[in-house]
């Protein structure tokens, strides 16, 4: 991955070349590639839907062991969601395993988890893989680490969830059965709230697992029947009007703080009971308007006929504009701490490093000042070959800037050294790796990460094998907070080593 390719001819100013070309086997890399990251390389970001080995998820999950269990459903042949930790990226994952021959034909399999998978939303706990491997089923998600909706409504600890927070989760889930609506994803199965999940800033989720049924030829409800749309009971399908039922009972869930059947509250609703219906534990900390508003949406999900409930688009435009306490954190008011997520460990480089290399990985700005001072102008043989003619007084201030910035360097003082090898780099008569090099740390300990990139890329130029060009780059990109970048470098520094050593030892 370096920066430039060709040589420079002396006389001539590296700074002032017309766009040079990288060489094939090294991509190139611009200053400009830091304002605006890839997508999908963070760790807040949603990878791209991938197929895990079984032995990845067994390990992720330590063997799928009992205690790493999270949530279990079905009865005859159980299926079972497990956090684990993907050793490769140290990414919290949410692994659902499904009872043998669930899913008898793994096309099948594969082609509906691809679909769930194209997916993306910030209002889902998205679907990242999957896993067929023999009589083995599962699916690979995003970890929501502050439990489901059950838990915070019907068995909190500390604090209730308040009115404000409850409104926010019912826009999200309505804002995510949409979005799953919209692209071609309409059937929900057993939407309840168990399904809505809490991420690490507290923000409601759906889950993805809800998006697929439990087998190929299972049952779409596992919940008491008294929660089932009526027409399910009737011929055993789900349509998109049945999902809109069960997020009926979402709304009733909300409301009242606890499973209320919704032929029960339908009944309380007519008979204009609607305190009764409200969650006790508000202590009246609530919108009238909002409450009402919310029952009479919770009322037309709940109709018997389907074509009598709305769908997901008047679901959304109906909770938008009760949306209230818009600037609180979706964490204070479930009043848990933020979550953070631990830092990933980093990155190895994939040869044996030489002292310049071993600096470099460790950032120890010290010890690479001390190798370029030990190093001299040693590498800069060849770079340049001058004629007689060439050698006047202009070369000579010139190589005496030079000396004066050798001389402010081995003394670090930094500044004073950046000043003199700028003239001898402004004369152009001379090109000097070893300056460049010098030159960019003298930026580093200036804190001028992006001046020391530059200067490295420089070096590169002037010698597009020289492996201090690239260390130099790896420790500015590190600087930058381009880690995977400077990854990159640092290997290919340690390459250019290990060819160097090999061809002076001949053969």
């Amino acid at each position: 991955m370096g920066c430039c390719g060709s040589s420079l001819q002396a006389g001539t100013h590296p700074e002032k070349l017309p766009g040079r070309v990288a060489p094939p086997h090294r991509p190139s890399f611009s200053l400009n590639q830091r304002q605006a990251p890839a997508q999908g390389g963070g760790r807040g970001e949603v990878p791209a839907f991938a197929e895990f080995s079984l032995a990845e998820l067994r390990a992720a999950t330590g063997g799928f062991a009992a205690e790493n269990i999270v949530s279990e459903s079905g009865e005859k042949a159980p299926n079972f969601v497990y956090r684990g930790r993907l050793q490769s990226s140290r990414r919290a994952i949410a692994v659902k395993k499904f009872p043998k021959m669930a899913w008898p034909d793994p096309k099948q399999f594969e082609e509906e988890a691809k679909g769930v998978g194209k997916l993306r939303h910030r209002r889902l706990a998205n679907l990242i893989g999957y896993c067929c491997d023999g009589d083995e089923r599962l699916l690979v998600a995003e970890f929501m680490p502050n439990d489901t909706l059950a838990k915070h409504l019907f068995h909190w600890e500390n604090q209730t969830i308040e009115w404000a927070m409850r409104l926010r989760v019912a826009h999200h889930i309505a804002e995510a059965l949409d979005y799953c609506s919209s692209n071609e994803r309409p059937l929900y199965h057993d939407l309840n709230a168990y399904r809505v999940l809490f991420d690490e800033n507290g923000d409601p989720r759906l889950s993805c697992f809800g998006l697929m049924k439990n087998s190929r030829d299972g049952k779409s409800y596992s919940t008491n029947l008294a929660y089932t749309p009526p027409e399910y009971l009737r011929n055993g399908r789900v349509t998109p009007e049945s999902v809109i039922f069960s997020f009926g009972t979402v709304l009733l869930d909300l409301l009242s703080g606890k499973r209320i059947p919704p032929s029960h509250a339908l009944d309380m609703i007519r008979g204009k009971n609607i305190q009764v219906l409200l969650d006790s534990h508000l202590e009246g900390k609530y919108s009238t308007e909002e409450a009402t508003a919310l029952v009479d949406l919770a009322s037309q999900c709940l109709q018997y006929e389907p074509r009598d409930r709305p769908n997901t688009g008047k679901l959304v435009s109906i909770l938008e504009p009760l949306q209230t306490k818009l600037e609180v954190p979706s964490y204070e008011m479930l009043g848990i701490p933020k979550h953070e997520e631990e830092a990933p460990p980093a990155p190895q480089p994939q040869h044996p490093l030489s002292p310049m290399g071993e600096a470099c990985s460790r950032m120890d700005l010290t010890a690479i000042h001390q190798i370029l001072v030990a190093t001299h102008y040693r590498d800069d043989e060849g770079t340049n070959e001058l004629s007689f003619q060439e050698w006047t007084q202009q070369m000579r201030d010139m190589l005496d800037a030079r000396k004066r910035g050798d001389f402010a360097f081995r003394d670090k003082d930094f500044k004073t050294a950046i000043d003199c090898y700028t003239q001898f780099v402004d004369v152009g008569t001379m090109v000097s790796p070893t300056v460049y090099a010098r030159r960019s740390l003298c930026h580093l300990m200036s804190d001028q990460p992006d001046a020391a990139l530059r200067d490295a890329m420089q070096a590169q130029c002037v010698y597009p094998d020289w492996p201090t060009a690239f260390y130099m780059q790896a420790v500015a990109l590190s600087k930058l907070n381009m880690q995977s970048d400077a990854m990159d470098m640092l290997n290919e520094a340690s390459q250019l080593e290990e060819k160097r050593q090999k061809s002076l030892k001949g053969p």
